[in-house]
């Protein structure tokens, strides 16, 4: 008998096995990149009650002292400068560290950087000092002017390559040459390269320092979970409440005779009574234009500052991206970062015109602050500005903070270039880390970065003079200066790396389709939001800067 075509049965079709899931999905949880840090508590533009804001503002007035007053301790004493001397220094750098800041969030990135004394300076001021060192002057005081009056030249006069650098577009072209790959090793170096400035120098006075970290991490980080209340007030402020305390610890040290019969940089780091500037500094001083006197000009002056300008361009580049980050905005675009260094030049050209020591740049210590704290608020950068001008012109009410011992504010660092090399490592989210070729080129430029400045800086002695070492004093100048900065070096090899080794054919592995859109004007309409200019600047400054 034959089957009818009714009574066949359909061949049963076998389901496609299920597809495996991707390798570690099934334990846990994938985060997706976002351009925003979104656990912030205030951002740029969200504002803390006006009593928080004082307060914030205040707190980072104390953050940037502690780099104002080593980088005065560490020149003005080379310069022949006295305790006077020194008081008036700070006054300087904190008078114009205001006046940037102001004009860095109002006109520059608009983004709540602090703008502080730069390290990048000290080399070339250094050589500066260097080449007054055989000269005969009737006194140590006029040695100290005469310094000065050099230093203003050559900060003028270099201050004009930042401004080219800036408003010629020049670094906005380098700037289209960043990917995520660059960006994640300069701004992890930014806070990395600085750990000199961490535990060596609060190692200076141990029974301070250690206890100042440990308990900033304790108050901040541990202590905010037992209440609500507590969680606010500890997250926002416990660094001054910590500074407070471990101040008047050392004030008791001091004064019980701890340090009677310890060595003298022991006394200079540890005692409270040791700094001279509080009966040192006038009640009441205005800086002004030339106040040291005519500047100097000088040929080899100007080239060495000039390394360190350009140092000082490529380490605001870096702070500002963990800026941005920190502050809940997205990556600045390239007309910014343009904007930024040519007012920075501005800057410079001012901080030469009033006599300061050296030149400025985007705080690393103020920018990790903003994680700190979890405010990003424009506002509360703005207002720090007005503890900065009223203490530089009040010298006895600044000397009185200035006189805080370093070993704390070394504490502190430890804290905050840590929170801004961490902020680098989050860029690597726009880009695939799972590519040899990116591991490559993080892992080299990373460790070179800190690799070749700490060469550099080991090979330095004191009056300045590093391993480059020829007949021109302004070429060793500037290229020591270049060689002893981690940002500059580590923006140096990832940019040429990235932009040369399978460039083409890794477009994606590089980030650059989640990284174009932040580099234009209108590639993202968050860049408008962030950064266009306040009131109605816009309509006298040239439509390229905007």
């Amino acid at each position: 008998m034959v089957e009818s075509a009714n009574q066949q049965q359909p061949p049963a079709t076998q389901a496609p096995p299920p597809l495996a899931p991707p390798l570690g999905a099934a334990r846990g949880p994938s985060f997706p990149p976002a351009e925003q840090l979104l656990q912030l508590h205030y951002c740029i533009h969200s504002n803390p009650s006006w009593p928080q804001t004082v307060i914030l503002a205040f707190q980072h007035y104390i953050v940037m002292l502690g780099s104002t007053v080593m980088i005065a301790t560490m020149l003005v004493p080379r310069m022949g400068g006295g305790p006077g001397d020194k008081a008036r220094v700070i006054q300087s750098l904190l008078f114009m560290s205001g006046l940037n800041t102001l004009l860095q969030t109002f006109l520059g990135t608009r983004l709540p950087t602090v703008m502080g004394p730069s390290f990048a300076y000290i080399i070339s001021v250094l050589g500066i000092i260097n080449d007054f060192s055989d000269s005969n002057f009737p006194s140590e005081q006029e040695r100290f002017v005469h310094c000065m009056r050099a230093i203003q030249g050559a900060l003028i006069v270099s201050s004009f390559i930042n401004i080219i650098l800036g408003f010629g577009r020049a670094w906005a072209k380098l700037n289209r040459l960043f990917s995520p790959v660059v960006i994640v090793p300069v701004v992890c170096v930014v806070g990395l390269g600085l750990f000199g400035r961490g535990f060596p120098q609060l190692a200076n006075c141990v029974e301070i320092g250690l206890p100042m970290l440990i308990l900033l991490v304790v108050c901040q980080q541990y202590l905010k979970g037992i209440h609500p209340t507590a969680h606010s007030i500890l997250e926002r402020f416990a660094l001054l409440f910590c500074i407070a305390f471990v101040w008047v610890f050392a004030v008791i040290l001091t004064v019980s005779g701890a340090y009677n019969n310890v060595g003298q940089q022991t006394k200079m780091s540890c005692r409270t009574d040791r700094s001279g500037l509080v009966s040192s500094a006038p009640w009441i001083r205005i800086p002004y234009p030339f106040q040291w006197g005519a500047p100097i000009f000088r040929a080899s002056h100007v080239f060495g500052m000039i390394g360190a300008a350009l140092v000082a361009s490529a380490e605001s580049t870096g702070t500002i991206y963990a800026a941005a980050r920190l502050a809940g905005a997205t990556a600045p675009p390239t007309h910014v970062l343009t904007r930024s260094i040519g007012l920075q030049g501005i800057g410079q050209l001012i901080e030469g015109i009033f006599g300061a020591a050296v030149g400025t740049t985007a705080s690393v210590e103020n920018v990790g602050l903003l994680g700190l704290t979890h405010v990003g608020s424009r506002r509360v950068v703005q207002i720090s500005t007005a503890f900065m001008i009223f203490f530089s012109i009040f010298g006895k009410f600044g000397a009185f903070f200035a006189s805080i011992p370093l070993p704390i504010f070394a504490a502190i660092y430890c804290v905050l270039y840590g929170i801004v090399a961490a902020t680098g490592i989050s860029f690597i989210q726009f880009a695939n880390n799972n590519s040899m070729r990116n591991i490559y080129i993080l892992g080299l430029s990373l460790f070179l970065g800190i690799s070749i400045p700490q060469y550099f800086v080991m090979n330095t002695d004191p009056a300045g003079h590093g391993p480059i070492r020829t007949d021109g004093g302004w070429f060793n100048n500037i290229f020591n200066t270049i060689f002893s900065s981690p940002p500059t070096m580590a923006m140096i090899v990832a940019t040429i790396l990235d932009n040369t080794l399978e460039a083409r054919n890794t477009h994606d592995d590089r980030g650059i389709p989640w990284w174009v859109p932040f580099q234009h004007k209108k590639g993202d309409s968050r860049n408008e939001e962030f950064y266009s200019f306040p009131l109605r600047f816009n309509e006298y400054i040239p439509t390229r800067f905007m």
